[in-house]
């Protein structure tokens, strides 16, 4: 009995980590021109909503491919702002301008969406939800081969919600 899980034990360990792998979809390298939808990637973020005493934020990103060239991308978020006041839930769908190709090391963007936003109290709200246009500006710093680390301001419901985030989102478009 110990043998048998002893070995069980070292096959475990010996194991590579092949689920903690990433790897991007084969049309990630979608050509320059040219409308290309799809599910191309996937981030995550954390930070501060600096609109009420810095309450928490989180959120999730999707990369749903690109619009016309390799530099203007199409995202969908979702985000959650907690703790001092009232929880805030936001679904937006923005189109990203990248400044710089898909290649380099850092690449700074900028975008316009519309968000659609509820709350705890949004069923005793007539305004509730609410649509929210949003700003992006941002940029990504090389990590992985497959990863990007990432600063963001998001302005919501013209600028009366501010947000930094930081996070991880994998590369798009290459």
């Amino acid at each position: 009995m110990r043998i048998s899980l002893l070995a069980c034990l070292a096959c475990l360990v010996t194991t590579p980590g092949v689920a903690q792998v990433y790897e991007p979809p084969a049309d990630a390298t979608a050509p320059d021109r040219g409308t290309h939808l799809g599910l191309d990637g996937f981030g995550v973020r954390g930070g501060l909503d600096f609109t009420h005493n810095g309450r928490l934020a989180v959120g999730a990103t999707l990369d749903l491919g690109q619009l016309f060239t390799s530099r203007l991308r199409l995202r969908a978020s979702a985000e959650l702002s907690v703790f001092n006041g009232p929880n805030v839930y936001v679904g937006s769908l923005e189109p990203l301008y990248y400044f710089t190709g898909p290649a380099e090391r850092t690449r700074p963007y900028a975008g316009l969406g519309l968000g659609l936003a509820g709350g705890e109290a949004c069923s005793a709200d007539p305004d509730c939800p609410d649509l929210w246009p949003n700003v992006v500006l941002g940029f990504e710093l090389r990590f992985r081969s497959t990863f990007n680390w990432l600063l963001e301001y998001h302005g919501m419901d013209l600028l009366r919600e501010n947000r930094i985030y930081v996070g991880l989102t994998t590369r798009a478009g290459g």
